[in-house]
C-alpha cells in the first residue's frame, strides 16, 4: 500500500543534462511507504536496500537498463545490497520514511533522512 505521493525525491543526476524518459518515468512511479508493506518482498529476497547517499531513481534506472558498470560498483561498496535481516529487523522497530520503486523482479527502497 502506497502511502504517500506528496513530496517526490529530488531529481539528482550525474550527468549535466536533463533526465532521461525512463527517469521521469521510474520518479513518477517513486512513492513513500510504510514497513509493513515491504515486509513480504523482504520475505521473497526482492528488496534492495540502497544507500541514503546514493539516488533512489538513478540506481533503479541503472538496474532497468542492465548497466552492470554502475550497477557492480554500487554492489561492492555495500551502496547497493539485499536487505539484510538486521536492517529489516531496525526498520522494522523504527518506522523510518521511506521511499520505494519497482524494477521488476526488484523493489528498491531507501531511508530518507
Amino acid at each position: 500500500m502506497i502511502v504517500s505521493t506528496a513530496t517526490r525525491p529530488t531529481i539528482m543526476t550525474t550527468h549535466d543534462t536533463s533526465p532521461s524518459p525512463l527517469y521521469t518515468r521510474l520518479l513518477g512511479e517513486t512513492a513513500k511507504i510504510d514497513w509493513q508493506d515491504l515486509e513480504r518482498f523482504f520475505a521473497q529476497g526482492k528488496l534492495l536496500w540502497i544507500a541514503s547517499d546514493l539516488d533512489l531513481v538513478s540506481v533503479a534506472e541503472a538496474i532497468a537498463n542492465d548497466d552492470t558498470g554502475r550497477i557492480t560498483e554500487w554492489l561492492s561498496a555495500g551502496h547497493v545490497q539485499r536487505m539484510q535481516a538486521e536492517t529489516a529487523a531496525d526498520v522494522g522497530t523504527r518506522n523510518p520514511e521511506l521511499w520505494a520503486v519497482v524494477v521488476s523482479p526488484w523493489v528498491c527502497v531507501q531511508e530518507r533522512r
